[in-house]
């Protein structure tokens, strides 16, 4: 027969909190094996992730860089047959002869100025404001600076300037318009990336873009899904 031990109120506490203390160190164990549960099949899916990922931006990398090669050839032709500059014309589609497909090539740019645009810009400046008479013309002089200011990266916006060419070949003025052509032989864009959009019909005569990126490619399967019924109806 079991001896029945009796604890007294202050033992009872005692017993109590170290009966919660332990459940409390137990409950923490338990959450930093969980975490380090959770560490380790991050570091193994993120791990075998990146070796697809990197496999598919690879794979992308030369399909379009072979595109580009490909491409190259019948560039230049275009170029030849349509009397272009290489910088003249910065996209290009090219549509197969049953309307079925559709390939655009490109570049994204950055507008950006040579030095001498300065010297375009302050002749541009010295006349505008020469013709500050009064409230009206000072307003209007404010209205064509302002097509002068610069955006955040303190570039002038290409299309800004063409909005000043016409006010220059408007006004007649020889200095107008040698500040304007300064700052327009000053434009040296600089391109930033290649780009490739590839489309399609669909049933129903529409363009279909071809997804092309990570976040573009759930898209896929209603694409191709149109393409298949496209194909089926023929």
């Amino acid at each position: 027969m079991k001896e029945i031990v009796e604890m007294t109120a202050e033992e009872r506490r005692e017993f109590q909190a170290y009966r919660l203390e332990k459940e409390k160190k137990r409950k923490e164990e338990e959450r930093k094996a969980q975490r380090l549960q959770y560490g380790e099949m991050v570091d193994k899916e993120v791990a075998e992730a990146m070796v697809d990922l990197m496999a598919v931006s690879n794979a992308m990398a030369t399909v379009k860089n072979g595109i580009y090669s490909t491409f190259e050839t019948i560039l230049d032709l275009k170029r030849e047959l349509m009397g272009l500059s290489i910088d003249a014309q910065r996209s290009h589609t090219f549509t197969t002869s049953d309307g079925k497909y559709r390939l655009t090539l490109g570049v994204n740019t950055i507008d950006g100025y040579r030095d001498t645009v300065e010297d375009g810009i302050a002749m541009v400046k010295e006349y505008i404001e020469g013709l500050a008479k009064d409230e009206q013309t000072r307003a209007l002089v404010n209205a064509v600076l302002r097509l002068l200011s610069r955006d955040q990266n303190g570039t002038i916006k290409a299309s800004r300037v063409l909005q000043l060419r016409k006010m220059a070949d408007d006004s007649g003025d020889d200095r107008f318009i040698e500040g304007v052509r300064i700052i327009e032989e000053s434009y040296q864009p600089a391109i930033t990336k290649r780009y490739i959009r590839a489309e399609y019909r669909n049933k129903l005569g529409a363009w279909v873009y071809v997804p092309l990126s990570m976040t573009d490619a759930d898209a896929q399967i209603v694409a191709n899904d149109n393409k298949t019924d496209g194909n089926d109806g023929e």
